[in-house]
């Protein structure tokens, strides 16, 4: 099959000695590699990174008393920061250094204005100094949006997603990672949707990169199997992005190389096998690196593409969003940078030349990988049709913040280029 390095191996379902040829085939410095050695990961945020590095939750409260700190809101999803067992290091890390706090648990995927809003009124109750986000991409950027809020509470948060104001300082966040794919605990950016007009705009200020970072891969043993393989493509899309717009730079491409290389090699054995220390830790890493890839050059149509999908769908998923407009878009974008996604592709399409007429092939081969890993869904099977084409390329046009993000395409992000990536997407490509 082509895009899929195993031709002959339904690579989601593998029987355990086939896992066992693909990991000594890729045997590597990662084998050398001390799983519980916790280590920082420094962009702007001080990233706790390893199994166990939630213990330094402890650390962390410390550090925030000496701050002054002794009011936090904590923001997260409804049930999974208590299952995964974050909840129980944060809570009494808060206790025993003497910090109390509001607990909002009602972020939701694609989190809206709404709940934000909700959640900062909690706040403003106890003068909250900081902002605690853990899960996802969802509640830690909720998590920022807050936290700016906190500092400017006569604004709302459809205000900052509409830019009605910029925004100089915030509280400071704390970012528990509980998902390998967004890369926000690491990052300046957030992403909330405004229900009321279908809009999900980005915002990217520096005075939103979290204080303090926890990514600990034990947290991700029990992420939901789809959840594993949507968050993953998430990171890869970053990379894609950041790789080739406008603003790419060597240090982007460097870490998008190893972003997939790792991810095709570990998402496989991750859905085999959940529990898998090793596979948990490397998506969680790749996630990390990914995020910091795409802080500068930005993310370009797949991200400015998924987000009116999910607008209009809230309970789509982000990661799944952006895998059924992945090969529509590499069709378009390859021709413009066949040389650099040739390199990043390797692993997953190994030979390509870097010729701008192997573009059909690469986009057939890496939706074909998608499917392998059990991504199969393209727009018709999630309830989209030709008929709500129009309403998502206007969507494109009117969002706040994202024709930023077009204008770093490296080909014309033009109407026709927009609507062929959409109508590519309905379905298979031929």
């Amino acid at each position: 099959m082509t895009g899929n390095r195993y031709p002959n191996i339904d690579t989601h379902r593998m029987n355990k000695q086939e896992m066992e040829n693909i990991k000594k085939e890729f045997t590597m410095w990662e084998t050398q590699i001390d799983l519980n050695a916790v280590f920082e990961l420094r962009s702007r945020t001080t990233d706790y990174f390893g199994l166990g590095a939630i213990n330094k939750m402890h650390d962390i409260a410390k550090s925030l008393t000496e701050m002054g700190i002794k009011r936090v809101l904590i923001m997260t999803g409804g049930s999974s920061y208590r299952k995964n067992g974050a909840w129980d290091v944060v809570e009494l890390a808060l206790t025993n250094a003497g910090i109390s706090y509001q607990l909002y648990n009602k972020v939701t995927s694609n989190p809206t204005d709404t709940q934000v809003d909700e959640a900062v009124i909690l706040g403003k109750e106890i003068d909250a100094q900081a902002v605690i986000g853990i899960g996802g991409g969802s509640p830690i950027d909720a998590a920022k949006s807050a936290a700016i809020l906190l500092k400017y509470p006569e604004h709302t948060a459809r205000e900052l997603y509409e830019f009605k104001f910029i925004p100089q300082f915030a509280v400071p966040i704390i970012a528990i990672n509980t998902t390998h794919g967004t890369g926000t605990e690491v990052n300046r950016f957030a992403v909330v949707t405004i229900s009321e007009l279908e809009y999900k705009p980005a915002i990217a200020y520096d005075c939103i990169y979290p204080l303090y970072a926890i990514d600990d891969p034990a947290l991700m043993y029990g992420l939901p199997e789809n959840q594993t393989r949507y968050v993953s493509i998430d990171a890869v899309n970053h990379v894609i992005e950041a790789t080739t717009t406008l603003a790419a730079n060597p240090y982007a491409i460097m870490m998008g190389k190893e972003t997939i290389r790792l991810v095709a090699k570990y998402l496989p054995i991750a859905l085999n096998n959940p529990k898998d220390s090793a596979a948990r830790y490397f998506l969680t890493y790749a996630s990390a690196i990914a995020g910091i890839s795409f802080d500068r050059p930005f993310c370009i149509f797949t991200h400015a593409l998924e987000h009116p999908l999910s607008a209009v769908k809230p309970d789509l998923a982000h990661g799944l969003g952006l895998s059924m407009l992945l090969p529509a878009v590499i069709k378009e974008i390859y021709p413009a940078r066949p040389k650099v996604l040739a390199d990043l592709f390797e692993p997953i399409i190994p030979g390509l030349k870097g010729e701008a007429d192997e573009a059909d092939q690469v986009a057939s081969g890496i939706e074909k990988w998608l499917f392998s890993l059990g991504i199969s869904s393209k727009l018709e099977d999630e309830g989209f049709s030709s008929a709500d084409i129009d309403r998502l390329v206007e969507l494109t046009q009117e969002t706040p913040s994202l024709g930023l993000l077009l204008s770093l395409a490296p080909v014309k992000a033009d109407l026709a280029t927009i609507r062929r990536i959409f109508e590519n997407s309905l379905k298979p490509m031929p």
